[in-house]
């Protein structure tokens, strides 16, 4: 087996504006001084030896919402302190990128974009809250090429209220005619705490049946495989080579630290996120003290449950051996009876002469179902 990677997830908690449906926690930036954030973020890497971080991925938020000097000195933190790194993505919204801005992250190290699209629909994009249309993509796309992006990973939402599967049908083609190496494509998942929670609430909107939102995500699956973008996880998509190597990482288990407010980690053994405050995260940086809201070391019995569940996110599913070596249980001996049990439903494949244990096609539409099965021993 491979030996555990060590992965690194940058924090940005600002957005041009927030989205309706968007639960992760983000500001709006212009209510805030970006610069003594990054300040405080630079500050944070600072704690940690990264010097044997192989993945980078700089999300939110929206980094690209940052002024882009301010975004450049993360990337060039990580491009100077962390050498070696073999896959560094930054995430990018359509409508706040340039050939410029591009080029100066091409140039300093990023390799892989990922451009939040979520549609290619103009009404769709209205409708979520989003500020770019479809052209803007298109054109985000092409701009990023020109930079020099060949690894570039479109992002898209289904089951949007009021979406059709053809609606969805024809974001998958304007994806794939773009020639990306990655598609992420999520169910819109409606959480209390958001505009469209309420107005879920209040009878505004209506969600999508799960019958609809089934077929979409199917037709996600064989479109994109069509095309020679395979699924390889339960909501990503990838060419030949271009999967997304830090999120393998998080599916494998491995460790991964996570820098900026909200920001959580698994590192040195220990899971702990950092306060979901922008204030709290800055005054707890410049004074020296710990930002962390919330910690706790898993034992052998929980990582080997922890690593059950994210290997079933993987295609692959559980490697036995692997599985093995890296949590000191045997899979059968501890989740044997699970296993058949799914097996008979048609829900698991086991599949003896490779070694491994995976979730059929089947199960994939309510794979959360299956796998909350594995939390506990």
């Amino acid at each position: 087996m491979n030996a555990a990677m060590l992965g690194l997830y940058v924090h940005i908690p600002f957005c041009q504006s927030k989205c309706r449906y968007c639960a992760f926690y983000s500001e709006v930036v212009c209510e805030r001084d970006t610069v003594e954030v990054v300040s405080a973020i630079l500050r944070d890497m600072e704690r940690y030896d990264v010097g044997d971080v192989e993945t980078v991925y700089i999300g939110g938020g929206s980094p690209s919402c940052l002024p882009r000097e301010e975004l450049y000195s993360i990337v060039d933190f990580v491009s100077v302190n962390c050498g070696k790194v073999t896959e560094f993505s930054v995430e990018v919204n359509p409508g706040q990128v340039d050939e410029e801005f591009l080029k100066g992250l091409f140039d300093r190290g990023v390799n892989r974009l990922s451009i939040g699209a979520q549609s290619f629909d103009n009404s769709e994009l209205e409708f979520i809250g989003r500020r770019h249309d479809s052209a803007a993509i298109e054109k985000a796309f092409d701009l990023a090429r020109a930079a020099g992006f060949g690894n570039i990973s479109i992002d898209l939402i289904f089951a949007i209220p009021g979406s059709t599967i053809e609606m969805f049908g024809r974001s998958l083609d304007r994806a794939i005619s773009l020639g990306s190496e990655h598609v992420s494509a999520y169910s819109l998942s409606i959480e209390p705490s958001t505009p469209f929670g309420r107005a879920q609430v209040e009878g505004e909107i209506v969600k999508v049946d799960e019958t609809a939102d089934r077929a979409m995500y199917e037709m996600a699956i064989d479109r994109l495989g069509e095309a020679g973008i395979v699924q390889y996880e339960i909501s990503n998509f990838a060419r030949c080579g271009f999967e997304c190597r830090h999120n393998l990482g998080c599916w494998a288990n491995d460790p991964y630290i996570g820098v900026g407010p909200a920001a959580s980690s698994y590192y040195n053994g220990v899971r702990f996120s950092n306060v979901a405050d922008v204030a709290a995260y800055v005054d707890g940086i410049g004074g020296g003290e710990s930002v962390i809201a919330e910690s706790h070391r898993p034992d052998t019995k929980e990582v080997a449950c922890e690593t059950a569940v994210v290997n079933l996110r993987r295609r692959k599913g559980i490697v036995l051996d692997e599985f093995k070596s890296r949590t000191g249980f045997d899979l059968l001996d501890i989740f044997g009876d699970i296993v058949e049990r799914f097996v008979r439903n048609g829900m698991i494949v086991h599949d003896d002469a490779a070694g491994r244990v995976y979730l059929s096609k089947i199960a994939l539409p309510i794979a959360d179902t299956v796998i909350c099965e594995f939390a506990n021993f």
